[in-house]
């Protein structure tokens, strides 16, 4: 073969090879950037978004809403509450006619409970009775408390309550929540975790109410919603100090376009606040109604599944 003919070859392989090369190259490129957007392990690392909170491997909160359950007078109401038939001269009640005050105080039971049962929605102040309407309360011969348990990874909260004489436990539901900043608290952010009683000393908030909050005068509604639940006495050892914390609501915003006050529901879900934990105007106004007349407990925990839960859980 000769000299020029080796030379032209040679030369052809040569650009074959270079065009392979360049090819493998390409290919390596998009394979790398592919695995870069949908690897998380290898994607160049972000800073994280402190409003999404960050879902951990393993289970999940159970998601139930039995709630209901509680002020129905009908036959599905749970053990916990009987139905009553208003009367104005009940034999407990001597010398006065008896108001719905009256019932809630005799049973145990908030005004709240008692005027969305029988109002039959969730409307908490309408409180107009007759001889004949009825409306549940707490039964006085039922010995329980409520527990809740607050999952920090997922921003959900689970309400159960607790038979103390069967030993058992019954969800009514699974609320979502906002809670705190990320910290380097032991919890992992300013919420901190442990188990609390929840306190007495309880706030109902409307437009217009001013109170001081860090020493400045606020309208309190913009910073606790419509309610407020202090965290009270710590059982065992938390991790964390939790004077001045608690459960309320999501905070309001003034809309001078509209004129008036509107929740910022932008923070149930987020890890957003200085340690309370926050919750939907509708959530909020509904587990008040229910738990401030009951000893409460509420369990913090990172995951669900590290709860110590009492009783046996039992479904309705």
């Amino acid at each position: 073969m000769s000299f020029p003919r080796v030379l032209f070859l040679g030369s052809a392989a040569l650009f074959l090879l270079i065009g392979l090369w360049a090819g493998v190259k390409k290919m390596i490129s998009v394979s790398s950037k592919t695995e870069r957007t949908h690897n998380p392990s290898v994607a160049k690392q972000k800073a994280v978004t402190i409003s999404q909170p960050i879902l951990r491997e393993g289970g999940s909160v159970p998601s139930l809403d039995i709630v209901d359950q509680l002020f129905t007078t009908g036959p599905n109401k749970l053990p916990i509450v009987e139905t009553m038939t208003y009367e104005s001269s009940p034999p407990w009640l001597k010398g006065r006619p008896a108001w719905i005050a009256d019932y809630a105080s005799h049973y145990a039971t908030s005004c709240h409970f008692i005027a969305r049962s029988l109002n039959g929605k969730a409307d908490y102040f309408t409180q107009k009775i007759f001889p004949g309407s009825q409306f549940n309360v707490f039964r006085k011969d039922k010995n329980f408390q409520f527990y809740l348990l607050a999952d920090l990874s997922r921003c959900k909260m689970a309400f159960y309550y607790i038979d103390l004489d069967a030993d058992e436990r019954v969800l009514l539901k699974t609320y979502p929540i906002g809670v705190g900043k990320p910290s380097s608290t032991p919890s992992g952010n300013l919420t901190p975790v442990g188990r609390f009683r929840l306190g007495d000393k309880i706030g109902v908030y409307k437009p217009g109410m001013m109170g001081l909050f860090q020493n400045l005068q606020v309208e309190m509604i913009s910073v606790f919603g419509t309610r407020w639940i202090p965290f009270g006495s710590l059982i065992g050892e938390p991790s964390h100090f939790a004077k001045g914390l608690g459960l309320h609501g999501a905070p309001w915003i003034f809309d001078p376009k509209d004129n008036r006050w509107k929740e910022n529901r932008n923070v149930i879900g987020s890890c957003e606040s200085d340690g309370c934990i926050r919750m939907a105007f509708e959530d909020m106004e509904e587990l008040f109604s229910i738990v401030i007349t009951k000893p409460t407990i509420i369990e913090i925990v990172h995951r669900f599944e590290e709860a110590e839960l009492p009783g046996r859980e039992v479904s309705n």
